[in-house]
């Protein structure tokens, strides 16, 4: 793809023109509106006129280029097009006019994103291009030109998914003030502590206006800037003075520098662009001849990546991440980290739906897609979350028309995956019977278990290793009889429903209490309970409140000149308002299954904190909202644990939901820090975990969402859980972040923490199980009445559980006859003495119920071999970053050792009667 016609030169100052579009899957309008152009009243932008336009412009002239970064958008306008454009596409690509860049279904958020849904995503775009373009269509470099913050964990996904580099826009402004001084804007960015050199290692460079074009420069139809006015003739013949403002760039090290010519949803009329660019390029270069050494020229991010290369210098060395982000003193956008919490739970579920939904079209076969249930497909979802995982999706800062619209397409999404899965599950157990899913447990509310004398529960457990989860069904009765499929009688116990629960539910069912108990589900598979009602009569009322020792919860509010909003957290003092010092305790039940205490802070505030049997972590389920806003001041509530530990100033936290960055309050690793906001800016993004140690004790919090957390004094940790403010922050949304709720009077929002309480040295045995348990959760389904006679009541799809360091990160049909498999070592190197070590696992000898015929390893985006990846190597000046041999090699070719941190695609032939060399063949082009 690097064109011989793009000529640089090496007496000269390069300035290489990319001309990109930046256009959001959805913020203020739709990913629908934006595509079509639809509501331009909200914003003029419609992406199909801008590929229509781009095309007919590139065809004008073979030197122009043009980048293309969104594959949500691009999929849909090649749908679209005839045989004779996709033909010209087709060549403009071959020829590297046309380049794809990024390349993922869409560019994700950094902060709020869990690396499953992230690598989900980038696969999805990147299948898409490799099947239509072949080798040209595969991008070569990474480009995160908006997203608000830059996480290391993508950085090591990047690396692992063969990018030669990466760029980007947004880092904080004393950091960016600091490295333009230094000319320290381009550098290696080592992504990983466990992975082998260099497999983690990733050219990052920052470019120099944002992504937008240097001032004076855009000649977008959404600009005011001045044309080139090139007849000499005229007075305002402007060519000389537009060339002297190119020469003032000179903060990078090489004598190459990139200019970002567009920016959010430009080129709707190319031609535009185009015209002025052209005789730029001519009258800038025509100064050569009288001395100039400027060189501009039409260029890509990959071009100009390569000319770094070539320039053999030595960079330097980045090893933390870009949180939080700045843009001045006032301005940390670490709200985000928080906002539209309901919309960030609803991401994560549907991740763990996508991904039983995937495995079972595997485990079930073809009859999943088209059953007894009707046509069903897991393509629908993995679009949905495709566009879910964009930097204005669940991160929380689109329009509320825009949230409500992803929320949607997740449910249909959802609702296309249910018809797969009830087929799976009727082909697995050999029954027809109906079968509901029942959306709303978590308010309590499920028509079937709550009217119904006799049901069976079937419990689907995605991880590859058992799973003890417990489970609480709305029931009208006092007594129920539990049994597993041995007949077995579980422990069970009907505990009346709280206040709190009947608030939030409101209307919407009418159970009087929760049948709890335990389920135990066995490796990527399912098991039966069978729960029949023993005594009718509604359950005992609540006993009387009991003093228990307090837990403070506080609470944010916001108020100043920068208000918070939906990006910015902005707190009007340092000092939390508290709601309630001592909570008011409703009831204590104590059982054989579960012990809890319910807290009351406010009307709007509660908690239960539960323990269940044979757990050792801590539940808190907090309940907050709706939020109210009559004293006219936003809020921002957080939950705050004090405890006793050490931690003087020291706390951590994980990158997208995998390793773990430890963080010091008031310090930033890479510069010398003038903190401006003492709240605000030491708060960080968590997805799966947070926690604070001292040499005894390790205090770890695992959350079922993404959240903004932070550790402001010594032996306190706290998360933020809800925000509703009154005012927008001036980052371009244009509306307060206030949502609405169901019922039109504020957002009410649920969740839950998980404590654990263990030495540092093995707080990571507990920490990592359970936080893959709360990403994967186990999927309920039920039937009415009891499961016929020859009914199949248990299933896993492994022979075996997998190693407990190994996790199966996904399993999913890739076409008629191979099966795309990750494995992956959830362990950091030396975060466990147990598990942190190398460890093998038989891919032949791994499903019950597949016949493996062949093995091919893949790159971690599933669009090259293994053997095939060959990246642009690096000097940082350090050790040499030549590829080391991995610290463990596989024992036999069916044998794959995986290295803490370590995840290994492959592709699996099934057996099916297909031939190997045709499999293979569709990625050679």
């Amino acid at each position: 793809p690097h064109n011989p016609d793009i000529s640089t030169n090496t007496s000269m100052l390069n300035v290489h023109l990319v001309p990109h579009t930046h256009d959001d899957v959805g913020w203020l309008k739709t990913v629908d509106q934006y595509y079509y152009g639809d509501r331009n009243n909200i914003q003029h932008a419609g992406v199909q006129y801008i590929l229509d336009s781009v095309i007919d412009q590139l065809q004008q002239d073979p030197a122009r280029r043009f980048i293309y970064v969104e594959t949500a958008f691009f999929y849909r306008w090649w749908k679209q097009q005839s045989q004779n454009t996709r033909r010209i596409v087709t060549q403009l690509v071959n020829e590297g006019r046309l380049e794809f860049i990024n390349g993922g279904w869409c560019m994700s958020d950094e902060a709020t994103t869990h690396y499953s849904a992230v690598i989900d995503q980038m696969t999805l775009g990147l299948q898409f291009l490799n099947e239509t373009f072949g080798e040209c269509g595969r991008p070569r470099v990474a480009w995160h030109i908006d997203p608000f913050g830059h996480a290391r964990e993508h950085a090591s996904i990047f690396a692992q998914m063969g990018y030669d580099g990466f760029f980007f826009g947004r880092l904080d402004y004393q950091d960016k003030a600091r490295r333009m001084k230094t000319k320290e804007m381009e550098m290696l960015w080592r992504a990983s502590e466990s992975l082998t050199l260099p497999l983690a290692d990733l050219f990052t460079g920052v470019l120099p206006n944002g992504y937008n074009p240097p001032e004076g420069f855009c000649w977008d139809q959404s600009c005011n800037d001045a044309p080139i006015r090139d007849d000499p003739d005229l007075e305002d013949y402007n060519v000389d003075e537009i060339v002297q403002r190119f020469l003032n760039a000179a903060f990078y090290k090489t004598n190459h520098i990139i200019m970002t010519m567009g920016s959010d949803f430009q080129y709707e009329n190319a031609n535009l662009w185009y015209k002025n660019m052209d005789k730029l390029i001519k009258y800038v270069n025509a100064l050569q001849a009288k001395g100039s050494k400027v060189n501009v020229l039409y260029s890509t991010p990959s071009c100009y990546l390569q000319e770094l290369n070539l320039a053999n210098l030595t960079w330097p060395l980045k090893t933390d991440d870009f949180f939080p982000y700045a843009d001045d003193a006032h301005d940390f956008w670490t709200g985000y980290f928080t906002s539209r919490p309901a919309l960030k739970l609803y991401e994560r579920l549907s991740n763990s739906r996508l991904q039983t939904c995937n495995q079972l079209e595997v485990l079930s076969g073809p009859k999943s897609t088209s059953g007894p249930f009707g046509e069903g497909d897991s393509d629908t979802m993995k679009r949905a979350m495709g566009v879910a995982q964009h930097h204005d999706a669940v991160s929380g800062t689109e329009k509320q028309h825009v949230a409500y619209d992803y929320a949607r397409r997740l449910a249909t999404g959802w609702a296309h995956c249910e018809v797969l899965v009830r087929n799976s599950l009727a082909v697995l157990s050999g029954s027809e019977s109906p079968r509901v899913f029942c959306e709303n447990l978590n308010i309590s509310v499920c028509p079937l278990t709550e009217s119904s004398q006799k049901f069976s529960m079937n419990v689907y457990n995605p991880l590859g290793r058992t799973v003890s989860w417990p489970v609480r069904l709305p029931v009208n009765g006092s007594l129920y009889s539990v049994t597993d499929t041995n007949g077995k009688a579980v422990n069970s116990q009907v505990v009346p429903l709280s206040k709190s629960t009947q608030q939030v539910r409101r209307n919407r069912g009418y159970a009087k209490g929760e049948l709890v108990f335990q389920v135990e589900a066995p490796p990527l598979g399912y098991t039966t309970y069978i729960i029949s009602i023993l005594k009718d009569e509604p359950p005992a009322s609540s006993p009387k409140p009991t003093a228990t020792r307090s837990i403070q919860n506080k609470v944010h509010a916001a108020e100043s000149r920068q208000p918070s909003g939906a990006y910015i957290f902005r707190p009007n003092s340092s000092d939390p308002f508290v709601i309630n010092k001592t909570a008011e305790i409703q009831i204590v039940t104590v059982s054989s299954t579960v012990q809890e205490v319910t807290q009351w802070f406010s009307p709007w505030v509660s908690q239960v904190v539960r323990l269940y049997e044979g757990h050792s972590e801590l539940e808190l389920e907090w309940t907050v909202g709706p939020v109210p806003i009559a004293d006219g001041l936003g809020k921002e509530v957080i939950t705050r644990l004090d405890t006793d530990i050490e931690s003087s100033d020291y706390f951590y936290t994980d990158s997208n939901g995998r390793e773990v960055l430890e963080r010091r309050k008031d310090y930033r690793p890479t510069w010398d820090l003038k903190q401006t906001e003492p709240i605000a800016g030491n708060y960080y993004p968590i997805n799966s975990r947070a926690y604070i140690k001292d040499d005894k004790h390790q205090l770890t919090v695992v959350t079922d969402r993404s959240q903004g957390a932070s550790s402001i004094y010594n032996g306190s940790l706290e998360i933020m859980l809800h925000r509703r403010l009154l005012y927008d922050d001036f980052r371009g949304v244009g509306e307060p972040l206030s949502e609405p709720g169901e019922f039109f009077d504020g957002l009410v929002a649920r969740g839950r923490l998980l404590l654990t309480l263990t030495p540092p040295n093995m707080a990571a045995d507990v920490h990592r199980p359970l936080a893959q348990g709360m990403v994967l959760q186990p999927l309920l389904s039920f039937q009415d009445g009891t499961p016929l006679a020859n009914t199949k009541l248990e299933f896993t799809g492994l022979q075996d559980a997998l190693p407990p360091a190994v996790h199966l990160l996904t399993l999913s049909q890739w076409d008629k006859d191979s099966v795309l498999i990750r494995l992956e070592h959830q362990y950091q190197a030396e975060e466990s003495k147990t598990h942190s070590q190398p460890v093998t696992v038989n891919l032949q000898k791994l499903f019950s119920t597949l016949e493996v015929l062949g093995a091919s390893e893949m790159s971690l985006g599933a669009n090259q071999w293994k053997e095939d990846m060959n990246r642009l190597q690096w000097n940082t000046g350090t050790k040499a970053s030549k590829p080391l041999l991995l610290s463990a090699k596989d024992p036999s070719p069916w044998e794959v050792t995986l290295n803490p941190m370590e995840i290994r695609t492959f592709l699996l032939q099934l057996a099916c009667g297909f031939s190997w060399k045709r499999v293979r063949c569709r990625f050679r082009d």
